[in-house]
Formats: structure tokens, sequence, C-alpha cells
């Protein structure tokens, strides 16, 4: 299967876009502010790259220096020019690498012998060779792809890298944790008292030409492999998320006004004599959600969803909120949290925790007993929880009927089981993946693998969340006249690639499934039908892992294109501001237009480019969090060796099969080496 370009990284910046600027403006001498203006280019970090891009080209006599940083394109460069491209590293694991670049469909093949000093996630300007690749990457062949040769790094990816420190004889290595990321030679003067078989971090010093690795120093001793709090941290380095909060943060939550004031109480809609609960896990400590209840005349109902008001407290341009925006979302390893928000808003001032008044952003329908909304109102409101219960709490509510706010609760799921239903006939794809979380010792070790089904009570709130974030959209999205459009932050979900689907179609066949494709209609039912099939199967966690990974990735942009996974024509995240940046950018919106008002012209120019940050972030922190539960399910099976486990094929490579044990669905590879009773 070729490789798609990955959309989205540095769109406005690319070689070829700089070289057309310079075309247009052929004898004005231009310098990286002006240039960053006509590309309408606004983020610090980004400016900072065409500053770089222009030095290098400067340095290869495409640019003539005529002022100080002023640049003309030089006469002597050929126009050759259009065959050179910037773009991002994309390493594999027989050292060659792709380059991610926007200026092309596909990704451009580099060699292992043209990859120069280059590493994963370096931005580089790239040569094209005369021929087309037909080289192998792995089983496939890449044929009719462009061929290039790295001929400059603007700037690296990363500067800081953990891993293993093997020390020999005179010299050490840092073995990188990432199988993409170059080990990194380390003088023994560099050790900073660095043991060997220890965990560090190294920051790159130099990569001398001629030398065969990178150099670097430790600034880190994070101490021995299986320490939890060691291999966390590692975790978090690999995808740059902190540990800690700066202390200037820090210092500045403490000087905030957390009260509740009746000044800012005459401004809100008062819910606080109405009965209100929040569900949430049994672990969690940011409660940023609340359903309200009331029933009203005419066997109507008013349904409150509470959120918590964080852009009260989240001021633009404090240190806190900075810090909120570098992050981007909290992250949730599999023994700790790491916030966007200090614990004393997280967890307590920003918090729905009942018994307390809070400030919040809310979304009330009003609704009949089907589910019909016959009015909708937003804005911003007080509450005061009632109860606190978690989702086996609620459950057994919903199962039995007893127990308090147990008449408000099956109200409510009787509800949203209509909703559901409705939203599925519409479209919508019914996913309900179990989850695998680990139950840990006092010390942070995984004691027992637990499965969490979604139940009824997961379900009731999930759909009131969608239906607020759905609401919020529409009410700034669905406009009649196009022109009269307000920029906000969706939530978008772009329809399936059809290779992507006939490849899962071709998988699941073995298991005696099959699936339509075609329309959206004929592939989202079958994609429906084969769901509710494999549902308590044992390859029910494989296949739908695999659906999952067939559809495409959902992301925030100002662009509105629909959700095809909820089958909404508009959507956004606005119910969970502790956690979610992009949460919080509604929030703001949202108030000001309800108020009538209109955006700063400086908000509305970096939106789209604070839309691409928070989606790449999301990513890091999946993949944070990915890596964090395997590292626990490795802890866990390391104490069952030798025991015999059924399990179901989940992935096939040319060097082995991987298998996710049915019990616990922990999932490991079995080295076609290894393979020794048949040949395979």
């Amino acid at each position: 299967m070729p490789r798609k370009t990955k959309k989205g990284h540095n769109a406005k910046i690319s070689l070829s876009k700089i070289i057309k600027v310079f075309n247009k403006y052929p004898k004005k001498p231009l310098n990286y502010k002006q240039l960053c203006k006509l590309l309408s280019i606004t983020l610090p970090e980004e400016r900072e790259l065409v500053s770089s891009i222009l030095s290098e080209m400067s340095k290869k006599e495409m640019l003539s220096e005529v002022g100080k940083g002023k640049f003309r394109l030089a006469v002597s460069h050929p126009k050759t020019l259009e065959k050179e491209y910037t773009g991002v590293v994309d390493m594999v694991t027989t050292g060659a690498a792709f380059i991610i670049t926007e200026d092309l469909d596909n990704d451009i093949f580099i060699s292992k012998n043209n990859v120069s000093r280059a590493m994963h996630g370096d931005t580089v300007v790239v040569a094209l060779l005369e021929k087309q690749s037909s080289k192998s990457y792995g089983s496939n062949k890449i044929k009719n792809r462009k061929e290039g040769k790295i001929i400059s790094i603007i700037k690296r990816g990363k500067t800081r890298f953990t891993g293993t420190l093997e020390i020999s004889h005179g010299f050490a290595f840092l073995i990188s944790d990432n199988y993409k990321t170059n080990d990194l030679f380390i003088p023994l003067n560099h050790l900073s008292g660095a043991e060997n078989g220890q965990k560090a971090i190294a920051t790159l010093v130099d990569w001398p030409v001629g030398a065969k690795s990178p150099i670097g120093k430790i600034s880190k001793v994070l101490g021995f492999p299986g320490d939890n709090d060691t291999e966390a941290i590692c975790v978090l380095e690999e995808f740059g998320f902190p540990d800690c909060f700066p202390s200037k943060v820090e210092d500045e939550v403490l000087k905030m006004d957390l009260s509740i004031s009746k000044n800012e109480i005459s401004k809100r809609r008062d819910f606080r004599s109405i009965t209100t609960i929040t569900i949430d896990p049994d672990d969690a400590k940011d409660f940023d959600d609340a359903l309200s209840l009331e029933k009203k005349e005419n066997n109507t109902f008013e349904i409150g969803v509470h959120i918590a008001d964080v852009s009260h407290y989240v001021r633009p341009n404090t240190e806190v909120e900075k810090e909120a925006f570098k992050r981007a979302t909290s992250v949730y390893l599999s023994d700790r949290v790491i916030p966007m928000l200090p614990e004393k808003l997280s967890n307590q001032a920003c918090s729905l925790r009942p018994n307390e008044e809070k400030y919040c952003f809310s979304v009330v329908f009003t609704m009949n007993e089907s589910a019909e909304i016959l009015n909708t109102w937003m804005g911003k409101t007080i509450i005061c929880s009632d109860k606190r219960l978690t989702y086996d709490e609620a459950q057994k509510r919903i199962e039995t009927n007893e127990g308090s706010f147990s008449e408000e609760i099956n109200l409510l799921n009787r509800l949203a089981i209509i909703l559901r239903k409705e939203r599925f006939k519409k479209g919508a794809i019914r996913f309900e993946r179990t989850e695998v979380k680990f139950e840990l010792d006092s010390e942070g070790y995984p004691i027992r693998a637990v499965l969490k089904i979604p139940k009824e009570s997961n379900k009731l709130i999930e759909e009131f969340m969608l239906l607020a974030n759905k609401a919020v959209a529409e009410k700034v999205g669905l406009v009649k006249d196009p022109s009269k459009t307000k920029p906000f932050v969706y939530r978008i979900h772009a329809q399936p690639d059809e290779e992507k689907l006939k490849t899962f179609s071709q998988f699941i066949r073995q298991f005696g499934y099959q699936i339509s494709i075609g329309s959206k209609k004929n592939t989202t039912e079958s994609l429906n039908k084969l769901l509710a099939e494999i549902s308590g199967k044992p390859e029910s966690n494989v296949i739908e892992t695999l659906a999952i990974r067939t559809m495409s990735k959902a992301a925030y942009t100002t662009k509105n294109i629909g959700h095809y996974g909820l089958a909404f024509g508009h959507y956004s995240h606005f119910t969970s501001p502790i956690r979610r940046y992009p949460d919080l950018i509604a929030h703001r919106l949202l108030e000001i237009y309800l108020n009538g008002n209109k955006p700063e012209n400086s908000t509305l120019l970096t939106l789209e480019d604070d839309c691409k940050h928070c989606s790449e972030q999301e990513r890091k922190a999946i993949d944070a969090e990915r890596m964090s539960n395997k590292f626990k399910q490795v802890q866990y099976l390391k104490g069952k060796v030798g025991q015999t486990f059924d399990g179901v094929v989940s992935g096939v490579a040319d060097f082995g099969i991987f298998i996710e044990l049915i019990e616990n669905k922990c999932e490991g590879l079995i080295r076609l080496k290894d393979m020794l009773d048949d040949h395979y």
C-alpha cells in the first residue's frame, strides 16, 4: 500500500512556496518578517523556521543577502529549484526514510545512503533524484515514487532523547527508546555520573561530518529500567510532555481569586436549586460535566448539560493559559494523570464537586418524552451538584431502580436510549470497544487486568455530551447565509479511505465476515452489522481495533466537513475544558458570539494553527498513553512466563505474527525464527 502524505504539518511553509514569493517580487528585498506576512504565518515557532530556511538558502547561494537580514532570489540559481522541497523526516527501521511534504501528493522516499545526518522528525531540504524508486520497504515495493536526497537540515525535530546507557571501555552509547531515533554516542566525560544500564536523558551536542552517530551529553539520570517513575518520565519525555508545572504557573494560580462572588452570580442563570448530579469513573478527580433535570408542564423536561467554566479562571495571555496551550491536553498514563491545568484548578476550583457552588457554561435542552428537542438555551450558570456518582453506582440504579436519584437517572437513561437509536438510524458507527485497565498495587505494579465494557451509565453520559457538543457547533456554524459564517473550532472526521476499507475487508474475510464498500450509507450499515455480529466473540477486539484504524483520524480545524463516525454535520468539543484546550477555545468563542460581539483579529489569525497544534498534541498524548499501557502489559505478563493462554492473531509481518490474548487483551510478538513446529 502506498503511504499517504500526512497533511497539516507546516502547511504554509515550504521551500517552493518561499521561492514563489521571491519570484513574485523579484526586485524587492525581503526579510523574514515580510515573508511571514506574505505567507500569513503568525506562530512564533513557524516564524523562526522561516528565518532558518532563509539562512539555509543563503548558505546554498539560492538567495543573495542585499542588506542585513534582507534577501533576494539569486540570479545565478537555476530554475530547477522547483525540484527541491522542504519536509519532515519519518524514519523507518531499515535506516531509510520518507519525507512528509505538503507540496506533493505522496511522501518522498530517501534511501539509507541519502539520509545524511538527518534524524526522525527533522525539518529538511530534499533534492529530487532523476530516477523513480523501486526499492523495497518491509514487504511492499515502493514503485514509481519520487526519490530524493537530503541536502540540508533546517531544524532538528528533537534535541533531547531518552534511552538506556551502555558503557564500554573508552566510550558509551545511549540506546534510544524510540526505534526510529538514532542511538547517541556519549563521551565518558559527558556521562554526568550516569551508570551502565541506567535510563537517562541525553542532549544532542553535535553530529560531525563523517561520524557514524550523533554525539550527546547526559543531562538527567532517571533511574534503572522497570521502575514505575523512571518509565513514566521516559514516556513523557519521549513525547514532549512535562511531568510538573513551571514555578511561575504555580505561583500565578496561588494568587488567583477562586471564590464565588455574589456579583458574578448575579450575571448567571441560577441552577443551584435544581437536581444536579455528576457521573464519572471511580478514580476521577476532575469532574468537568454535570447533568441537571427538572420536570416541566405538559410532560416536558429541562435537561442541563453543565460544563466547568474554565474560561472564567484561565484568562488569555496569562502564564496558566500559555502552559495549558503548550500542553493542549491532559495525558492519562496507566498509573498517573499529567493534567493540562494545575491541581488547584483541575481538581478543586473548576471541578464540579458535590455540595459546592461552581461556575459553569451550560447547554440546556427542553425535551418531551420522545427526546424531541423543543428548545435550547446556552449561557453562563452557577450550579451546586447534589451527588457524585461513579458509573457503577449509576448503573446499579438503572438496573434496580433503587437508591438516591434513581428516578432522575432512569429518566435520563430512557431519553439517552432514544437519542442513541436516532443517531444510529442517521448513520453513526457503533464502536463500543472493550477497554483494558490494570489494577495496581501500592507501588504501581499491575496485579490484575480488568476489562471495562461500556454500560448504559457510560452511554447515558456520552449521549448528552454528544448532544451538547453538536448543539454548540450548530449554534455557531449552522447559518443560512454562508457569508455570515463565524470562525469556530470544529471536531471533524473525514470519510475513510477506500483503499484502507478494501484492505480491512480482505482481513475480516479470514474470520468469515464481510462489509459493503460503496455509498456512505451502505458502508456504515455494513460496519454496524459487522460490529454487532462480532460482539462478545474472541476476535471482536482485534477487528474493532483494525476498524478504528481504518477510519480517518478525527482532528480540530476551523474548516468544517462534519463528523463521519457520529453522522453529525456540525460537531465541536465543548464538554471537557479541564482536560482539552480546544474546548476552552470553544467556550471563549461561544461567549463572544452569544454576547453579539466579534473575536479579536489576533485570535482569528492564529485559530487554524492553534487547531493543528491541539490535534498534534492529542495524537502525542494517545501515543504516550499507548506506550504506558504496553509497559504495564509487559510488567503484568512478566510474572506469567511459562503459562499458556488462548489468543487471536492481531497482525502479521514478514518477521512474525502478533497475538492478542483473549483473557486480558495483552498483545505480543511471536517471531518467525521462534516458530519451529512447522515451515512458515
